[in-house]
């Protein structure tokens, strides 16, 4: 039976979830379908293209509907979050304009094409520093997987956290900082407005 475009798509994502993204060859996914390398190139013309595809389909639904950027903003990383290497994948695509471009008209349509790229770009880096942290927590790489959220007294024992743990205060850290991204784009903006209307 031969495949599809989407058989196709689906089959690099199987090997980008086992792989991850360094590992993830024209050639493993063609063995992912059984087929040699020379039958995907029936259905894209090359690595960037099945890149940008894989891109398109991690973030496939993000956004739709939603009228908040930071909803947008939080449900774009998760979705990037969901898939090993999934941030990696999205924001190569994007850094090379291959895929995923919709996410950033929406955001367009609610902040302005300056703070859409401000925001993905931070989305972006820290869905990347937060996958790995948790793949080198995952490995046993780091002894002391959370960050204490206050100061931790002088001479006091610190305890390592779990991955549980570290996974939240991760969460919570990039809300704060998405906080501080749109409290400048709101400030930006109505300093502009007042500027429009000679206020200041």
């Amino acid at each position: 039976m031969r495949n599809s475009l989407a058989d196709v798509v689906a089959a690099a994502l199987r090997v980008l979830g086992e792989h991850g993204l360094e590992f993830c060859s024209m050639r493993r996914v063609a063995a992912e379908l059984g087929v040699q390398p020379s039958a995907l190139y029936h259905h894209v013309p090359d690595k960037q293209t099945l890149l940008a595809l894989m891109a398109d389909e991690i973030v496939r639904g993000v956004g739709i509907g939603i009228g908040d950027p930071r909803r947008l903003c939080v449900d774009l990383r998760r979705a990037l979050l969901a898939v090993r290497d999934g941030a990696d994948v999205v924001a190569t695509a994007a850094a090379f304009r291959l895929g995923a471009s919709e996410i950033e008209d929406r955001l367009a349509a609610l902040v302005g094409a300056d703070g859409a790229r401000t925001l993905l770009l931070y989305t972006f880096g820290h869905a990347q520093s937060t996958q790995t942290r948790l793949q080198a927590l995952a490995f046993g790489v780091l002894a002391d997987p959370a960050p204490s959220a206050s100061p931790t007294p002088l001479g006091a024992t610190v305890s390592p956290g779990s991955p549980a743990d570290a996974e939240a205060e991760l969460d919570a850290s990039y809300g704060r900082g998405l906080d501080i991204i749109l409290a400048g784009l709101r400030a930006s903006s109505a300093l502009g407005t007042m500027e429009d209307s000679g206020l200041r």
